[in-house]
């Protein structure tokens, strides 16, 4: 069965849209079949992903309001080889005809439920903010993958988000919980990077990738190709760190499906 992750931080510019793209890549690189949902009516990840977000005919509203079948919605001929489901400016229409709809949160949960076993892996990227969209997308996650710049206010941030979390959960989806934490934009030379990068891992442990996103340009360049780092330039060092958490990501749910088996 595919694991779906919404990829979320209330906080914007943290690296969500950048992580969705990248490791939808990676993990497709590593021939697993990967689907990646742009909820975010910025579109950057459909832009991202080689698709230009002004001409596409459907998007994430389709398949949200006007109950599109998923075939209809699905783009499978992206840069970084894996399946989008695409998003623009009208998502934002969606989050407000959602509010007409009986069981709103869950219209996402449903739309994926007939697909959801053709995927290895389902990302969401979500949008910086709690809104419907967001909700959507956790309550049709498994867990939530939390990228955070190691600063101070992304603690306070990440509180709020857990606050979310745990709300949601104990609403639309009891099964609801942390995949990780990714530490992004992430310069060991700053002395405060490192104090919040220990603060994280003292209170979460496991929970925290070893891998860590560093600053680089490469990653920056690569939207404006409309490609992942990785086909833009592979020996990049931010290819190589969404590379190696792919490898993290597998190994981690590999372990998880050894321990349910042995339950």
């Amino acid at each position: 069965m595919g694991k779906v992750i919404a990829v979320a931080n209330q906080k914007g510019g943290v690296g969500k849209t950048t992580t969705c793209v990248n490791l939808a890549a990676s993990l497709a690189a590593t021939k697993r079949k990967v689907l990646l949902i742009d909820l975010d009516p910025q579109g950057n990840a459909t832009m991202g992903s080689g698709i230009d977000k002004y001409s596409v005919e459907n998007t994430a509203y389709e398949l949200l309001v006007d109950e599109k079948s998923f075939d209809e919605v699905v783009y499978r001929d992206t840069s970084g080889k894996y399946d989008l489901i695409a998003g623009n400016g009208d998502v934002t229409a969606a989050e407000i005809k959602l509010m007409e709809f009986f069981a709103r949160e869950i219209r996402l949960r449903n739309a994926l439920a007939p697909v959801k076993d053709e995927y290895d892996f389902i990302f969401i990227d979500c949008p910086p903010s709690l809104n419907m969209l967001t909700v959507n997308a956790m309550s049709a996650a498994d867990s939530v993958l939390v990228p955070m710049q190691c600063e101070y206010y992304a603690l306070e941030g990440l509180t709020a988000l857990m606050d979310t979390i745990s709300k949601i959960g104990a609403m639309v989806n009891p099964g609801l919980c942390i995949e990780g934490i990714l530490r992004t934009m992430y310069d060991p030379r700053n002395r405060l990077a490192n104090d919040v990068s220990d603060q994280l891992k003292q209170h979460f442990g496991e929970k925290v990738y070893r891998t860590v996103i560093p600053r680089n340009v490469r990653l920056a360049e690569a939207p404006s190709f409309g490609a992942p780092a990785m086909y833009y330039d592979k020996s990049s060092a931010g290819a190589k760190a969404y590379l190696s958490l792919a490898g993290e990501i597998i190994r981690r749910a590999e372990q998880h499906d050894l321990q349910g088996e042995q339950a």
